[in-house]
């Protein structure tokens, strides 16, 4: 009779929820993935998309990477050997020893990201690039660097924002540039309805999370800025500024006030699309106070996107909504500046014998197409022929024979189809770690459910083992994973052990809400809220946020937004049979007066085109996105064609080298 138990785990994806997990277990193998009941956020529900990729690919041995791989055809053409992993560990050492005797270790580029998010598997693998002195592709301009940058010259920090345990003392929640029903489900099902606070969206979209809310403002992309002037406009206008605490924990205010002078609310709709009185209503709701402002990583991702969340950033200065309950900005919490773990050490940056090199994403495929100044590319944690901008030089620099290209990952990805050697890597339910949230102040136990399929391997381990062959001798290369969990649990969780953690799934980070800011000290070069930033003015920008709009597109073209489906974890989850039947064909959608002017009707095949690229797509066609906007999905797999990549020259916002990538205009016709 087969010996069945559970056990309980945590969701390490890339995900606001941080969700709890019960792995069924028949004889030791995983049999079925569900839900933990007793999860305070999910409360026994997986989303859509883990729980079908959780049960379908990821226990799929079809699917799955289970040995070392080594290139025997051209590259691209999917033709590969398996190898042991002596042969393949040996091979690869010898060639990055031989680029580090001679270009430099920093001909060898990284790139990586959020594909898991648990802290061993996310840290420790660039132990061994530091160690080597590669040049690291920068992982946050690929998503939300702008916002980091914004938000650091405003409070000192972007990875501090509300506890959203503190909503039940909230009369308003005003969400900007952030679509919950996709990217954080549970929050959109439970956290946001239960709140008792009124809702405010704004977002170009009309989302499930925007449908759902008390007020929804939909400015045209771009203008987000001036829609918070408007704002504070109305605010000040209607005395909700709270000058008090201005004088008493800000600077800058007397240089902002007179820039709010000519944007009134009737400015603001001529420049953004929204009404006036929705502009008027908005501001009241949430001048009433205290409010909660959670701004979206997707907000910043525009060509102005620095100082749209600058901009923005300033209603809860301005209120007076910062270090109370029921107040704050929230853009994400990380596990050091809210658990106080200290995720440097697990990447241990000490390890590199001179000056940090990195890159930006948006100039990935330049720098790969020259052999000046990449010899060897290893990607581990993401999949950038699917997630990078500029996607047909992207590919054609990949495709150069003389770089000599590693991937890590659980599975055959269209960059791991590049590459010379693909390595295996075990699932996260294959090894023990520590997850959590950036949204909510908790910490979880990502536990081992069963042994690694095939002869996969965690990436800790993966790495260790090169730094082996490479003779690599500094110990920190050589540490255990139980022992970096052990220490940074002893931070966030002073006694609690990892087995404490792992009968009950998650815990909280405190009893109670925390209120962040509450000593009104932040940690910017003033000690105060800097809404006038001399850093910012030295690096080039504005000493105030503008309220500045981005130009409408030329006739004919439209405004293409690219945000995250709900079928997929950016691009995680694209070779799934049952997300491919999810997602459908791959569309984009327009309003009925742009597919009119076009004589285009739903159903239609149509092409996107630009300078960069083109893409054929079928057209739907609804209300959800204003005239002059085009909406598709980012980050499907290519299949040895394309996604929405091939249109984005690698546009870069105004700050942080981050991407601009909801910035692409695209003319559309039909599909010839």
């Amino acid at each position: 009779m087969a010996a069945k138990d559970s056990i309980r785990t945590t969701c390490p994806r890339d995900c606001y929820d941080g969700c709890g997990i019960v792995v069924q277990r028949r004889d030791g193998r995983i049999a079925r993935v569900l839900g933990d009941p007793d999860h305070p956020v999910s409360r026994g529900g997986l989303c859509g998309k883990c729980a079908i990729a959780y049960n379908g690919a990821w226990l799929d041995e079809n699917r799955r990477l289970l040995r070392p791989l080594r290139r025997t055809g051209a590259k691209g053409s999917g033709a590969f050997e398996p190898v042991s992993w002596e042969t393949a560990l040996a091979d690869i050492a010898g060639r990055l020893t031989a680029i580090a005797d001679g270009p430099g270790g920093e001909a060898v580029v990284h790139a990586h990201y959020t594909g898991t998010c648990s802290i061993v598997a996310t840290g420790f693998p660039n132990r061994f690039f530091n160690r080597l002195g590669a040049t690291e592709v920068e992982p946050d301009t690929v998503c939300n660097n702008a916002g980091y940058v914004a938000l650091e010259y405003v409070y000192g920090t972007a990875v501090k924002g509300f506890d959203p345990r503190t909503a039940k003392d909230a009369s308003a929640i005003l969400v900007w540039g952030c679509n919950p029903s996709a990217s954080a489900p549970h929050a959109h099902r439970y956290w946001l309805p239960e709140a008792p606070g009124k809702k405010i969206v704004v977002d170009p979209v009309r989302h499930d999370t925007a449908r759902a809310a008390d007020l929804h403002l939909q400015p045209f992309p771009g203008s987000d800025a001036a829609l918070a002037f408007a704002l504070m406009h109305v605010l000040r206008r209607e005395g909700r500024v709270d000058t008090g605490f201005l004088e008493a924990h800000a600077l800058g205010w007397g240089e902002l006030s007179p820039l709010l002078d000519p944007c009134t609310p009737e400015w603001g709709e001529a420049n953004t699309g929204v009404p006036a009185a929705d502009i008027v209503e908005a501001a009241r709701l949430y001048g009433a106070g205290p409010s909660l402002l959670w701004i979206g990583q997707g907000l910043q991702r525009q060509p102005q996107g620095g100082n749209i969340v600058r901009a923005v950033s300033l209603l809860p200065a301005v209120t007076g909504n910062i270090g109370k309950p029921g107040a704050g900005v929230y853009y994400l919490n990380g596990k050091g500046a809210t658990r106080g773990m200290e995720l440097g050490s697990v990447s241990a940056a000490h390890l590199r014998r001179g000056p940090a090199r990195s890159i930006g994403h948006m100039g990935l495929a330049g720098h790969l197409a020259d052999p000046a100044r990449s010899s060897a590319f290893f990607c581990w944690n993401m999949n950038v022929a699917a997630s990078a901008p500029n996607q047909t030089a992207l590919l054609a620099a990949l495709a150069r024979e003389d770089l000599f290209t590693v991937v890590v990952d659980p599975f055959m990805t269209d960059t791991a189809r590049l590459a010379d050697y693909v390595l295996p890597a075990a699932s996260f339910l294959e090894f023990d770690d520590l997850a959590g949230s950036y949204f909510h102040i908790s910490l979880g136990a990502q536990v081992k459910a069963a042994e690694p399929m095939g002869e996969s391997l965690p990436n800790s381990e993966i790495f260790r083992r090169l730094a082996g062959a490479m003779g690599y001798d500094e110990p920190e290369l050589q540490e255990s994973d139980r022992a970096i969990i052990d220490r940074q649990l002893a931070l966030a969780l002073p006694g609690t052990s990892f087995e404490d953690l792992a009968a009950v799934g998650t815990m909280p980070v405190g009893a109670e809400a925390a209120i962040f800011f509450a000593d009104h000290q932040f940690p910017t070069p003033s000690g105060r809220i800097e809404i006038a930033s001399a850093a910012a003015e030295l690096a080039g920008h504005g000493r105030l946020p503008s309220p500045m709009a981005d130009a409408r597109p030329a006739a004919g073209r439209l405004r293409l937004l690219t945000p995250a489906s709900r079928w997929l974890m950016n691009s995680s989850y694209g070779n799934d049979a049952g997300i491919a039947g999810k997602l459908g064909a791959a569309q984009v959608i327009l309003h009925p007066d742009d597919a009119e002017a076009r004589g285009l009707v739903a159903g239609d095949q149509v092409t996107l085109r630009n300078a960069t690229g083109s893409l054929s797509l079928r057209l739907a066609v609804a209300e959800i996105v204003p005239p002059g906007v085009a909406l598709s999905d980012k980050s499907r797999w290519l299949d040895g064609g394309a996604n929405v990549n091939v249109l984005n020259p690698g546009l870069e916002s105004d700050m942080g080298r981050s991407t601009a990538l909801h910035g692409v205009e695209v003319e559309v016709s039909k599909a010839a």
